[in-house]
């Protein structure tokens, strides 16, 4: 059983920024081939959706754009202008005409106007927003009503060796810019978890992908 679903640390905008600042330019050598194998199984998982406006929130630099199906136009927001930078880069570099925007935006807080999207998926931005009941209301807001919402993440594990570590890990969620002690029940409420398709995914189920389906209208 997890303790608490409570993280032990907080984290607010400044501290994300100041982490992912830090991390940017070596962001891909040391997070993208350990983020590979979610990454891929989220864009996997978008392009067999219909619809095609997509929503990534946590776009950071861009490694998972040049795998979406040419067909899906993507809108990526991040807190993070350094992050946004490379993205934007990426971009250029590797010609997608499919993404349509690149934006600094607040997850929990977006400007778009309501039913903007088809999919909204997440990049294991789950455990760095400082209120995830925040950033499902306002995906919710944003995806048009038979839309769906995904999220691939990292969560606290049940027991073991691996939730030791990252209990000790949780100390240092400031200087990380995420939350190694983020249980899932902090982002999905029981009548979401009950109708959500959970899917762990290597390295050793280290991430997980969460699958919304459009809920059901009354």
């Amino acid at each position: 059983m997890v303790s608490s679903l409570k993280p032990r640390s907080s984290l607010d905008a400044d501290s994300v920024r100041d982490a992912y600042r830090r991390w940017a330019r070596m962001y891909d050598k040391v997070f993208g081939g350990v983020s590979a194998f979610g990454r891929r199984r989220a864009v996997e998982a978008v392009n067999a959706l219909p619809g095609t406006r997509v929503l990534e929130v946590g776009v950071g630099t861009g490694l998972a754009l040049p795998s979406y199906k040419p067909e899906k136009h993507i809108t990526g927001i991040d807190l993070s202008e350094d992050m946004l930078a490379l993205a934007r880069e990426r971009v250029k570099r590797e010609g997608l005409r499919n993404v349509d925007e690149l934006m600094v935006m607040d997850a929990e807080n977006t400007s778009f106007a309501d039913n903007s999207f088809d999919i909204a998926v997440g990049m294991f931005v789950a455990s760095v927003v400082p209120h995830p009941d925040l950033l499902l209301a306002e995906l919710k807001r944003v995806v048009k009503p038979g839309g769906h919402i995904l999220f691939v993440n990292h969560f606290l594990a049940r027991g073991g060796v691996r939730l030791k570590v990252e209990k000790i890990m949780a100390r240092a969620s400031r200087a990380l810019g995420w939350h190694p002690d983020f249980a899932i029940e902090s982002l999905l409420p029981p009548e979401d978890m009950a109708r959500a398709t959970i899917t762990p995914v290597p390295p050793a189920g280290l991430f997980t992908l969460v699958t919304l389906p459009p809920e059901e209208t009354k």
